[in-house]
């Protein structure tokens, strides 16, 4: 199981990343997950939406540079070790995870993650979480949450 990311590449301007924020809010795009990293003359705005698609869609058609990548996120309690909990399981299975980030949630009831692993192994990191007791969030979740 796995979620589609949006990665897109944002200028280092004033107004760049609030120009794409505006053009998804305008489409009645919600962001559910977002990361971003900057290097000298761009950044990478990782994105987990409500409707990649249509995202995408909009992206494209105002020629903003971006791509697609499958991601793992799971959702466990959001108590001490909880996070812990679920990096172990990956571990256990020498799955090596590239970058993370969190997602919006409710403090005191669930925390959420998502989670780019090393190599062709999504849905075998996704099992593991799921057979270790770790929800592992799929588009539908998404959509609701």
């Amino acid at each position: 199981m796995s979620i589609t990311q949006l990665s897109v590449f944002v200028e280092n301007n004033p107004g760049a990343l609030s120009r794409i924020t505006r053009l998804l809010a305008d489409s009645k795009i919600d962001i559910r997950a977002m990361s971003l990293a900057e290097s000298h003359n761009f950044g990478v705005l990782r994105l987990i939406v409500n409707d990649h698609v249509a995202a995408g869609k909009v992206l494209e058609a105002n020629n903003i540079v971006f791509h697609f990548t499958e991601v793992v996120a799971a959702s466990f309690p959001d108590e001490p070790g909880g996070l812990s909990r679920a990096l172990e399981l990956l571990a256990e299975e020498g799955i090596d995870i590239a970058y993370m980030y969190a997602f919006i949630a409710v403090s005191g009831h669930s925390a959420a993650v998502v989670l780019r692993v090393h190599g062709n192994v999504r849905e075998a990191a996704a099992k593991k979480l799921s057979d270790g007791g770790i929800k592992v969030l799929t588009k539908d979740d998404i959509k609701v949450m």
